[in-house]
């Protein structure tokens, strides 16, 4: 594709890509998203403004490539077969992709009040009346389908591992929920970008695009925002899981010095945050007697009477470090993903984050100058 031609996205969302979508934030709902996609209660602000930054990278380049394709086929506008086209080549995500088509259809006939049965009849029949975005996917993919893999996806019931692996943690996560935690997150799962369209359109600045997506296409840019959100919460998860030291492991040695930096950084922001914590108080300066001399260099507990006032504040020092320890390890470094984990796994798997990443050249040039950008984020 030639990168030279006049690009159909405005100059001001390509070179800055947030530059007048700044106003626009998806970073409360994308908490409530990643709690429930197996990130702790109550995730991590400044993690949840990182995965934002880099599902609008992602969303703005995809955008961006789709929008070129419309105008080679001289068409007005982004639709879905722009981008069925290219996701052509990556056949777990087109299928995942083509499976949230048709339960979108689905979707729409309940709301209408179609009986089920009449669902039945209409799929046996391949009635098309209510079928509109199987439609749109069967047609275009019988116009560039050669070798009858990709026709062949839509009749296809193998079960999606990801997937599986997603409703196994939540499943997990849910054992030790009471009913006001178990509300919380049944709410959380069903947040979507799709639900929030008019802000959806106005955080990618589709107003200021020369060819616009339209509603099946959004419909299709919400999907993969939120399939990105999965993705990268998947991946901060296994880089948190090598954090932990196994005992007896060979292999926790050769931990790269990326990973000990981020590691060491988070840690080390825990406690900055945290100025009662044990590292950050200073020690106890008991207060000495009027009359009694003062010893160089340290005071006695026997010049302190019978040593009690001592021993009581040597126990609430005590009780001190253990609140700050919890108050350090729970609330503010906890369980949730840190934003050195999303880093980290950009850094890892970058190649294989977001919709275009694994067969796209352009998109990975894209996530390698994003990475370097990290790193001063």
């Amino acid at each position: 594709m030639n990168n030279t031609a006049a690009s159909p996205v405005s100059t001001a969302t390509s070179s800055s890509g947030r530059s007048t979508a700044k106003s626009v934030s998806f970073a409360v709902e994308l908490q409530s998203m990643m709690f429930s996609l197996g990130d702790a209660r109550r995730p991590l602000h400044e993690t949840a403004v990182l995965v934002e930054d880099v599902v609008h990278t992602q969303l703005i380049n995809l955008l961006q490539q789709a929008a070129e394709i419309s105008q080679l086929r001289g068409a007005r506008v982004i639709s879905a077969e722009d981008l069925l086209f290219l996701m052509r080549k990556d056949k777990k995500k087109l299928r995942r992709l083509l499976k949230y088509m048709f339960f979108r259809d689905y979707k729409s006939k309940i709301v209408k009040g179609i009986d089920e049965d009449d669902l039945l009849e209409d799929k046996l029949s391949g009635s098309n009346n209510t079928n509109k975005r199987q439609k749109i996917a069967q047609d275009f993919l019988n116009s560039i389908d050669q070798t009858g893999e990709l026709l062949a996806m839509l009749e296809d019931d193998e079960i999606d591992e990801v997937k599986q692996e997603r409703m196994e943690r939540a499943e997990r996560q849910t054992r030790m929920m009471d009913s006001a935690q178990y509300a919380e997150f049944c709410e959380s799962r069903q947040l979507s970008f799709s639900k929030k369209a008019s802000k959806f359109r106005d955080w990618l600045d589709c107003s200021s695009m020369e060819i616009k997506p339209n509603v099946v296409a959004m419909e299709i840019l919400a999907y993969l925002a939120y399939e990105t959100v999965a993705q990268l919460v998947d991946l901060a998860l296994l880089v948190r899981q090598d954090m932990v030291t196994k005992a007896g492991d060979p292999f926790s040695h050769a931990i790269s010095a990326t990973f000990i930096q981020y590691h060491n950084s988070a840690e080390g922001s825990c406690m900055k945050s945290s100025p009662d914590s044990p590292e950050n108080t200073p020690p106890h300066t008991p207060t000495a007697p009027s009359s009694g001399s003062q010893h160089s260099g340290k005071t006695t507990s026997g010049s302190l009477g019978n040593g009690s006032i001592g021993q009581d504040s040597a126990k609430t020092k005590q009780r001190k470090r253990k609140k700050s320890t919890v108050a350090c390890g729970v609330e503010a470094h906890s369980d949730a993903l840190q934003p050195c984990h999303i880093r980290e796994a950009v850094r890892r798997y970058g190649h294989k984050i977001g919709p275009l990443s694994p067969f796209t050249v352009r998109n990975n040039r894209v996530i390698k100058s994003y990475i370097y950008n990290l790193k001063e984020f």
